[in-house]
């Protein structure tokens, strides 16, 4: 009886225990369902973690709930666990397939780019149409493609910014000057009593920064910015505590509690917009935009900014429209496309009235963010929606006819990671944006960019039939976009000029005694700096040219397809002096019957005046004529430095090439047997 008695009892006790740890499990889960609603995403992940270990094997559902849930809360906060949780969720047969979308995403976001596509390619079998979905398993298709592509841009981390440890994000330029920046930072203060972690991320706090340039151009030390206490609460400063790390100083300690974020300023940098959330009984709130006026150099009080009606509605990251009557921000409001939507308000009367969302061309069901509007109206943006290259893409979007035209800024812009909160220094093409490219442990850092300046430019060098420099030689080079220049060369024939992009050039070589040298160059398409070369080579007026490349049959006067480029060459000579008229004339070697091989020289150089004039070139400057083997070649310094068997001046006759070996004489042969022209007049036409 005794026996029975305490086994009851034990059952019992078992029984009881496993009750309570049901319960307990739930109201955890419970507990943690509504962190995640109010977006602590860190405090909620954490409890998902430990919860999941404590659902039963068999509970699967709830052990698949749980894990999902947890990857939601990594996946907010750039945690490389939800990899892992979405695995397991998956692993545990959740019911939703949104897990597969999830699980591409994180996947894409690590660089994993085959495996994310597997994941996008399951949810598309459910979702077809859906639209990042879609552009996901695009970018993971394109992404070897996309990283072919070249940029002039140069980004760099920006060292004068950053802190070892720490997030230091969205630089915004104070005013128009652009010698200041501020930014937001979650270094943590020396003195760090009054410091905390966010329940939403895990990491310290965030706060506003500045730093200006000094009189020769270096960022100065970097300052906490101090904001006063508003009416009806404090957005103040995040990090409360004094020294050159810490935050901006509050005359109450709790308010350090408060967090500042995402900045931008009117032009004549007075007046500051930023993001502000502040905790209401140990719970975040959600963030609002607040404005602060300048005056003395000290910030005054901060006033919210009214965009909706319902107070609960979450807004942040403020851009201003270049004349400041155009407000542009983020928010999670009815009537979005889901997530984060980029929305715009317009000022009137003093009140930001008519808050409008962009519209699905600029956001869609993902996270869109960071707005930087342009003077020109180009909207910038941050999107994990969009095809790219994995997180948040820096995204351009221009005007154009009522909607937008949308372009991804590509490499070194974008990265596998996170790269968003990008800013112009005036209307350049530099300035800053931030990634967490490249950091294992998530820190966001502050990078420099740069768009060198595109040189376009050709050199080369003027020079005779023999190599030798025209040191008098003028060049002349007109543009279709109407520039004229005109320069004589430098002392040893060579020359440098500056082109512009998208022009097309016609350049034309001229020297005293020779004939003129056109050739044309274009820069239309060109992508990054270059110098193009281009050689003039100049044939004199008063002695004959020998033609290259000029082949006929053996035997026979018949042109061969390998003379085709030297006699183009000869019609481009004509057409570039059209007032010049020429002998062609041909030669034989030696060998041979002299009367035979006069009349078939005079053959090819009749071939050769009937392709010229096929190729457009009037008769009447051309006099064809055969000399057979009468008129051996006469060395020039030129030929004596290619052979140098052959003396300056010796004629390549009989008795000369006699005296040599037989492979000199074939090349003596060779020389001789050649096509020539030589100028018999410069004024045909001109009178």
């Amino acid at each position: 009886m005794k026996n029975r008695t305490h086994i009851v009892l034990v059952v019992s006790v078992i029984l009881l225990g496993i009750t309570l740890s049901s319960c307990g499990v739930k109201a955890r889960i419970k507990k943690a369902d509504k962190k995640y609603e109010i977006g602590e995403y860190y405090e909620a992940g954490n409890i998902y973690q430990s919860v999941y270990r404590q659902v039963k094997a068999n509970d699967k559902p709830t052990k698949a709930y749980v894990a999902f849930q947890q990857g939601e809360c990594y996946r907010h906060i750039n945690n490389t666990k939800a990899s892992t949780a979405y695995r397991n969720a998956i692993r545990n047969r959740y019911q939703d397939s949104i897990v597969y979308l999830r699980q591409a995403q994180v996947l894409h976001y690590q660089g994993k780019y085959a495996e994310a596509a597997k994941g996008y390619e399951i949810y598309l079998q459910s979702h077809p149409d859906d639209y990042v979905a879609r552009g996901g398993l695009f970018a993971c298709k394109q992404i070897d493609e996309w990283k072919k592509q070249s940029s002039r841009y140069k980004v760099a981390a920006e060292k004068d910014f950053n802190q070892r440890r720490t997030s230091n994000i969205a630089p915004r330029y104070i005013g128009d000057d652009a010698d200041a920046i501020m930014f937001t930072s979650n270094r943590t203060a020396t003195t760090k009593k009054n410091s905390r972690n966010s329940s939403i991320t895990g990491v310290p706090v965030f706060a506003l920064y500045s730093t200006r340039k000094n009189a020769i151009g270096e960022w100065e030390d970097i300052e906490p910015v101090v904001l006063e206490e508003p009416e009806g609460g404090s957005p103040g400063d995040a990090n409360a505590g004094e020294g050159e790390d810490g935050g901006a100083e509050f005359s109450k300690a709790d308010k350090a509690v408060a967090e500042t974020g995402v900045c931008c300023f009117t032009s004549d940098g007075k007046t500051m917009y930023f993001t502000y959330s502040k905790p209401l009984n140990g719970s975040d709130q959600g963030a609002k935009i607040f404005v602060s006026n300048r005056a003395s150099g000290e910030w005054g009080e901060p006033r919210e900014v009214k965009l909706f009606t319902d107070s609960t509605i979450t807004c942040g990251h403020p851009s201003l429209s270049a004349n400041g009557d155009t407000l542009y921000f983020v928010s999670d409001a009815p009537g979005g496309y889901g997530g984060k939507d980029i929305w715009y308000a317009e000022y009137d009367g003093g009140e930001w009235i008519g808050a409008t969302n962009l519209g699905p061309q600029i956001n869609t069901s993902a996270d869109e963010m960071y707005p930087t509007i342009r003077k020109d109206g180009s909207l910038y943006f941050a999107s994990n929606g969009h095809p790219g290259y994995g997180g948040l893409d820096l995204f351009k979007a221009v005007p154009q006819d009522s909607t937008w035209v949308l372009f991804n800024l590509g490499a070194p812009f974008n990265s596998a990671g996170d790269d968003f909160g990008i800013c112009f220094q005036g209307e350049t093409e530099n300035g800053f944006f931030t990634s967490n490219r490249g950091q294992k442990k998530g820190y966001d850092l502050i990078y420099r960019f740069t768009l060198p300046e595109m040189i376009l430019q050709v050199e080369g060098a003027i020079t005779d039939m023999n190599g030798e420099n025209l040191t008098d030689a003028m060049l002349r080079m007109v543009g279709d976009d109407g520039t004229i220049q005109r320069l004589q060369v430098k002392r040893d024939g060579t020359y440098k000029i500056k082109l512009k992009k998208d022009v097309r050039y016609v350049m034309l070589a001229t020297a005293r005694g020779y004939l003129n040298n056109k050739q044309t160059l274009s820069t239309i398409g060109a992508a990054d700096s270059y110098t193009y070369k281009q050689d003039f080579v100049l044939s004199p007026i008063s002695k004959p040219v020998t033609m290259e490349n000029i082949f006929y049959e053996f035997a026979k006067w018949t042109l061969t397809p390998q003379s085709e480029e030297g006699l183009n060459q000869l019609v481009k000579l004509l057409n570039d002096n059209p007032n010049i008229t020429i002998e062609l004339s041909a030669h034989t070697d030696r060998v041979g019957n002299a009367e035979a091989n006069k009349v078939l020289s005079e053959k090819r150089a009749q071939s050769v005046v009937d392709y010229l004039i096929e190729h457009g070139i009037e008769k009447e400057r051309l006099t064809p004529v055969g000399y057979g083997k009468e008129k051996p070649v006469v060395a020039d310094k030129a030929l004596n430095t290619k052979y140098p068997f052959i003396p300056i001046d010796q004629e390549l006759n009989e008795e000369f090439i006699d005296t040599l070996g037989k492979e000199q004489q074939e090349i003596c042969n060779q020389i001789n047997r050649r096509t020539e022209f030589k100028v018999l007049k410069t004024t045909y036409k001109l009178y």
